[in-house]
């Protein structure tokens, strides 16, 4: 055994009994984070991420993935170097946001419809936080600006395009590749014959389908509240323990470098952790609005190190390594910044001379008295979709590995 395996067992151990520890001497302020957890799980993730991963995985199922990769085949590949379903798992991982594109790119690789590097390429760019999250809690919630959304918007999703571009050249070229480059546009006939040989060799009927569907992005969903509870009891007892201010304040010389407010130094450790308690911390500084920007397009970029648990998770069962995918939270990091600097004054400044009436109502924090009983609607039937989920795969569950046994 090297003398590294053993230090990196040494750090482990000390770090989970420091955190244990740490723990039991704050049980009303872990009892709290639990909570907000809990609840940012219960309220939104869960109700949000359910829809997608279950229709996800049907349109799988009944090979429209495989429809839409054929005619998506000749723009994924010379760009991006994935095949054409990397063009589903993108625009579906927008749609829904952290950690879908992750769920699906390894959905995409058990189908054998990716090889490795390719799952790897794809899984890096696909990351990203949902339109909902940008424009409702950190746009408006956070910021209370709703025109700021499309600003955060923009260099969010031009940085996943970045990293995309970036990403294309990383590992070797394969011969798919290759013998594909010549490859023109396939006719709306190869694609219908791919979705129809798909479909029928689908053994499943419609129920075991839908049962499946139900049953697998649940137990994804259960994951992912349990990283979130987490990674949130996690944040608070760094806090507690004054380690998030003693890495600011190492960090705070970098953003001094760059001419960046300070004070964000603690947000941003903050969010590197949790990134919606980070975006709010970055929202309530004294900071100006150009540096709150930056840092808060980094951290919707870098996603946050309970999403990055999320999907090495989901990754854990494959051969996609882990690594390709940090590195580029990273430089999607970077890349939103900048961009988010070089659109603040396009994006953000020329947009307050117009009527912010015409931004999308569903924006506006003070709207009509509709879109707000709407947006309450939303709030309070997210616990209630989230029961009745749960007691349908508990149902599903049970039917399939207890009473199938007992029978």
């Amino acid at each position: 055994m090297s003398l590294s395996s053993k230090l990196k067992t040494i750090v482990f151990a000390l770090f989970i009994s420091g955190l244990t520890i740490s723990i039991i001497l704050n049980p009303k302020e872990s009892l709290d984070a639990s909570i907000r957890g809990l609840t940012i799980w219960w309220e939104v993730v869960f109700p949000s991420l359910l829809p997608f991963f279950i229709v996800s995985e049907l349109l799988i199922g009944f090979g429209v993935v495989k429809f839409i990769g054929v005619l998506l085949e000749p723009l994924m590949r010379p760009i991006f170097r994935v095949p054409g379903v990397g063009g589903f798992v993108w625009a579906m991982g927008m749609a829904s946001g952290n950690p879908a594109g992750a769920k699906l790119t390894v959905r995409m690789r058990q189908e054998k419809q990716l090889t490795s590097i390719q799952a790897e390429r794809l899984v890096s760019f696909t990351s990203s936080s949902n339109p909902l999250f940008i424009f409702g809690a950190v746009a408006v919630g956070f910021f209370d600006k709703p025109s700021l959304g499309i600003l955060l918007a923009a260099s969010h999703y031009l940085g996943n395009l970045c990293v995309g571009l970036t990403m294309r050249f990383y590992g070797k070229s394969d011969e798919s590749f290759n013998s594909d480059k010549k490859r023109v546009f396939p006719p709306l006939a190869l694609a219908f014959n791919e979705l129809h040989s798909t479909r029928i060799s689908e053994k499943r009927p419609l129920g075991k389908m839908l049962g499946d569907a139900v049953i697998s992005s649940i137990q994804t969903l259960l994951m992912i509240g349990g990283f979130i509870i987490l990674f949130s009891v996690f944040n608070k007892i760094l806090a507690i323990i004054h380690v998030t201010q003693f890495i600011g304040f190492i960090f705070s010389g970098a953003l001094a470098l760059f001419h960046i407010g300070t004070d964000l130094s603690v947000p941003l450790i903050t969010g590197i952790f949790e990134i919606t308690l980070g975006n709010q911390l970055v929202s309530e500084t004294n900071a100006r609005l150009l540096d709150k920007v930056m840092i808060a397009s980094f951290i919707l970029a870098f996603g946050g190190l309970s999403i990055q648990a999320q999907v090495a998770s989901i990754l854990a069962d494959t051969d996609i390594r882990f690594k390709p995918f940090f590195i580029a939270r990273i430089l999607q990091g970077f890349y939103s910044s900048f961009i988010a600097f070089l659109l603040f004054n396009p994006l953000y400044l020329n947009l307050q001379s117009f009527n912010t009436n015409e931004l999308p109502v569903m924006l506006m924090k003070h709207g009509p008295a509709w879109a707000r009983e709407y947006w309450e609607i939303i709030l309070h039937a997210g616990p209630l979709v989230t029961i009745a989920s749960l007691v349908v795969y508990v149902f599903l569950y049970g039917k399939r590995n207890v009473f199938t046994k007992t029978s």
